[in-house]
């Protein structure tokens, strides 16, 4: 029997034969399917190409910009657009930022050329070995999705993704395209790019960011809203250990680095910081101007706006108005909690769950706290604040909330448990219980000699009230009204030494234009004669009354215009006299800057310059000459009143002011109108013009007993006043033509003692009661009609 040949090749060649086949069978396969899937690349490439966006003007990089408000030094006070972003060139940007940045997004962004292969197989080992979970799309990739694609989670997207990325790199230099990320990337609350986050979180320039600063900000364009530092503390910190981790890693900092980073104290920029520059009504005004010449382009366009506010002036305005109102609450009656919850009886979760969903709604508003009262008696309150902060109020703290802490106080003001109050610290650095107050406030300060806004707060706070007082509210300006009417008694023969009798007046319905009026003085009393310095000293309303009829209402209207104020508003009767007509706080400025510049009318301006994205000037305002063409009234008609006014700063009701700052260089007068419903102080040295107002929006009176300009209003501008005249020389107003000084006493040189209103309203006289030719145009010398000696002379008996 033939045996079949035996095959030259072993056993273990022959088992191995079919899988050789396979292998070759599975190559070919797979360059087949390599070349079908090369091929659908291709043929998707070809189709997308035409679809892609043109990026040629990346080049020029021009994101959307918001419009940004400064002071005239450059510190940030408003912003509006939407994305807040502060674009920021490459060589600006810190090195540790790029570093961290680098290494927890995309640590070969210098040697990839748009995408990085082997981040690729990196980020797909460690996922299939269960490992952190790593993104593979490099930093070109992002910003080809930011700037030119939709977040969608698709095929298509990320092709289109991948071909723009590569076209980057070819048009784009790296430095040029991680600059555009590190302006665009969105970080969270609102910031886009690095060096808004950094001002967002941080408060602070990108320039001046530590290793765990920057860390901090590298972690979270991963997830902008979990790894929110504000929102999220815990999960920020974890991501930035990571990025710490990694720049130690990719070599960016050593070791010894990366330690001294973890152990760094962060400090969260603290939305109620006190440090914080509050300027919302200017940033308001402005960016209402700009929109009014510009449009909507504004708010994308990156404009900056710089104004006239000094930074430290402005402070000092705000603090001393938010005090002078608060100390006025303390003089209030309490008006109870603003709410009351039912707080669980156990379970601190639960308990800090309610605390929680209650503040929610009553946020802090600046310095006035709001709190949950957790226990309360009449000797000690304890409360907890939104943060978590629980302490005892007790002795003076409770003072101003005594009735809510009475045995038989009313329910809808009694404070207990869950009652949501009002807390403030003390400047005893202790805590007392407080309300949020219902009166208003407005204070404005100006530089007479240009008109430069130096310092605007139109009310207690811009989120609880947008209405700008300071420039919206019409309100009586009482008695800071009567220096216009002296002013306008100079140019008509009056003095500072005319003796004008202090004595009661009744008018009848035609003589007030309306009803019969017998107008008294504030304190209700009379002294008789006194010269007009000293009237005004003490704001005695008889005496400006019979100053008014005599030189006349009608020409008292047109003098006052002179200062700013509108005629209408001022209706030429006897009340006129008294504040009665209506005007704005930023009038008052305007006016009180004529008697402070030597008799110039100057108008107020706020905004100094205006700039494109690149600094190009698109408008500057140029201080005025003070030349005649803006003379108001005669130099020594502004310099006799000056000299008024600091009698009244130096001994009458504006006293305080000198005592607090003690300076010869004040002028000033207070204003209280009827019932209290308004309380003024209008006053200046040569180189600030203040003024404080305060009253309620629906006026009422202001205070149980009533309060005055001098209580209320006064202490407004003294607190700004002491740090905006810090380290400025006394300057006193310089002597001009015109003016002689006569026993101590200042005349015009054609005014002197014989030639002037020596007294009014006195039964009898030894001078002739007024210059002839004042009230009847007779020429000098000659005696009046004797009808009109004796209207005058009855009207003033």
């Amino acid at each position: 029997m033939s045996q079949e040949p035996r095959s030259s090749q072993p056993a273990g060649a022959l088992r191995q034969l079919p899988w050789k086949r396979i292998a070759g069978w599975s190559a070919v396969v797979a360059g087949a399917g390599a070349v079908v899937l090369l091929g659908a690349a291709i043929v998707g490439v070809v189709a997308i190409y035409p679809k892609l966006p043109d990026i040629s003007e990346l080049a020029d990089y021009r994101p959307k910009l918001p419009l940004r408000v400064y002071t005239t030094e450059g510190t940030l006070i408003g912003e509006f657009g939407e994305e807040r972003r502060n674009l920021t060139p490459f060589a600006n940007i810190p090195k540790v930022m790029k570093d961290a940045v680098l290494a927890v997004e995309d640590a070969r962004f210098y040697d990839h050329g748009g995408v990085d292969y082997k981040g690729f197989a990196r980020a797909a080992v460690a996922s299939f070995k269960g490992g952190r979970k790593q993104g593979a799309s490099t930093i070109t990739m992002q910003v080809a999705r930011n700037v030119y694609l939709s977040s969608e989670r698709t095929l298509s997207r990320k092709a289109s993704e991948i071909v723009l990325a590569f076209r980057l790199e070819q048009q784009l230099t790296k430095d040029q395209i991680l600059e555009i990320y590190l302006n665009q990337i969105y970080l969270g609350n609102r910031a886009y790019g690095f060096a808004a986050a950094s001002e967002a979180y941080f408060g602070k320039p990108l320039q001046q960011v530590t290793i765990a600063e920057a860390a901090m900000l590298a972690g979270l364009p991963k997830a902008p809203g979990a790894n929110n530092p504000v929102a999220n503390p815990r999960r920020a910190r974890a991501r930035q250990l990571y990025v710490i981790d990694r720049m130690h890693e990719t070599g960016f900092i050593t070791a010894e680095q990366a330690a001294e980073a973890k152990k760094e104290e962060l400090h969260l920029r603290d939305a109620a910081d006190p440090n914080r520059l509050h300027a919302e009504y200017v940033a308001e005004t402005v960016r209402q101007m700009m929109y009014a010449q510009y449009g909507d382009s504004i708010y994308t366009s990156g404009m900056k706006v710089y104004t006239s506010l000094v930074a430290a002036d402005q402070a000092a305005a705000y603090k001393s108005l938010r005090k002078g109102i608060m100390d006025y609450e303390r003089r209030q009656v309490y008006r109870g909690p603003e709410k009351f919850v039912d707080l669980p009886a156990s379970g601190q979760k639960e308990i800090d769950e309610a605390v929680d969903e209650a503040l929610a709604e009553h946020p802090d508003n600046g310095d006035v706290i709001s709190a949950v009262v957790l226990e309360a008696s009449a000797k000690e309150v304890t409360v907890v604040r939104a943060n978590g902060e629980a302490f005892e109020i007790s002795g003076e703290g409770l003072k101003p909330a005594q009735s809510g802490l009475a045995a038989k106080a009313a329910p809808n003001i009694k404070i207990r448990r869950g009652a949501v109050i009002r807390v403030a610290k003390t400047p005893k650095n202790t805590w007392e219980i407080t309300q949020l107050p219902e009166v208003e406030g407005a204070f404005i300060a100006m530089d007479p000699r240009s008109g430069a806004i130096t310092a605007l707060v139109g009310g207690f706070d811009f989120g609880k009230n947008k209405f700008n007082h300071v420039s919206q509210a019409w309100r009586q300006p009482g008695s800071s009204f009567k220096p216009f009417i002296y002013s306008a008694a100079l140019e008509k023969g009056f003095t500072p030494a005319t003796v004008v009798n202090d004595a009661p007046l009744v008018f009848d319905a035609n003589a007030n234009g309306g009803q019969p009026w017998d107008p008294k003085n504030f304190d209700g009393t009379f002294e008789g004669p006194m010269p007009l310095r000293n009237a005004l000293m003490k704001s005695k309303n008889l005496v400006t009354l019979r100053v008014l009829q005599s030189i006349g209402a009608p020409y008292a209207q047109d003098w006052v215009t002179k200062f700013g104020f509108d005629k209408d508003k001022h209706p030429a009767n006897l009340p006129m006299g008294l504040g009665a007509g209506s005007v704005t706080p930023m009038q008052m400025a305007v006016g009180y800057s004529v008697f402070a510049n030597g008799g110039y009318r100057v108008n107020p301006y706020l905004v100094t310059r205006v700039t494109d994205l690149k600094d190009k000037v698109l408008m500057e305002t140029e201080p005025p000459a003070l030349d005649e063409s803006r003379r108001a009234i005669p130099a020594r008609n502004a310099f006799v009143m000056e000299s008024l006014l600091q009698s009244v700063v130096k001994g009458g009701s504006g006293f305080k002011a000198y005592q607090a700052l003690k300076r010869d260089d004040l002028f000033g007068k207070t204003g209280t109108t009827n019932d209290s419903f308004d309380t003024w102080f209008a006053g200046f040295q040569p180189t600030r013009v203040g003024i404080a107002w305060v009253g309620y929006d629906t006026p009422r009176q202001l205070g149980v007993r009533g309060e005055t300009g001098g209580s209320l209003s006064l202490p407004i501008w003294t607190g700004y006043m002491q740090s905006a005249l810090r380290g400025v020389p006394v300057m006193l107003p310089a002597e001009p033509a015109g003016v002689v000084s006569i026993d101590g006493e200042w005349y015009f040189d054609d005014f002197t003692p014989g030639h002037n209103v020596a007294s009014l309203g006195l039964e009898s006289v030894e001078q002739p009661i007024q210059p002839v030719e004042v009230l009847t145009g007779a020429p000098i010398g000659a005696p009046p009609p004797p009808e009109e000696r004796n209207r005058i002379l009855d009207f003033f008996r």
